[in-house]
């Protein structure tokens, strides 16, 4: 009988101490990085409850002509709802912070809402709501091509015909 009992308690004992090991050993990369990374990076700011946002993740991964304009371009997400810990720099501000936390400093106030940043860090465009797929890809191309050194946003579309 005693013998009956000390295998159960053995192994309960093991799977408490694995499941702490492995708890420990994720918690340091927990941390997600959207520090800029190459000379285009955008910066997708989402909901939970959002189906603009939802749109706009199914355009990115089935849309052919989004999917090319996005060669090149360093793609994070924030949960404005999270908690989790991010890596950021814009500019001068730099640090790790909570994901709801870096959207506030953003000054996010509706979803999607994107941010395009370059490798210093510096936010060129932001765009709050949902994109349509034509008109996103030329945004990217915009900021691809650094006209935005050059001229608007809305000229740019509309001498494209992307509006």
């Amino acid at each position: 009988m005693r013998n009956f009992l000390v295998l159960p308690i053995l192994l309960s004992l093991t799977l408490l101490l694995s499941c702490s090991k492995s708890g420990t050993n994720t918690s340091s990369a927990q941390i997600k990085d959207i520090t800029p990374k190459k000379a285009h990076n955008l910066l997708i700011v989402e909901s939970e409850s959002c189906i603009y946002c939802k749109q706009l993740d199914r355009d990115i991964k089935s849309d052919q002509n989004l999917q090319k304009a996005l060669v090149g371009v360093d793609v994070n997400k924030l949960l404005y709802e999270s908690n989790a810990k991010v890596r950021y720099r814009f500019g001068k501000e730099e640090g790790i912070s909570q994901e709801h936390e870096v959207a506030r400093m953003l000054g996010v106030n509706s979803f999607p809402y994107l941010f395009f940043y370059d490798q210093e860090g510096k936010i060129i465009l932001s765009i709050p709501g949902y994109i349509e797929p034509k008109t996103f890809a030329c945004v990217l191309d915009y900021v691809k091509e650094n006209e935005y050194t050059k001229k608007k946003l809305q000229d740019y579309l509309k001498e494209k015909g992307c509006v």
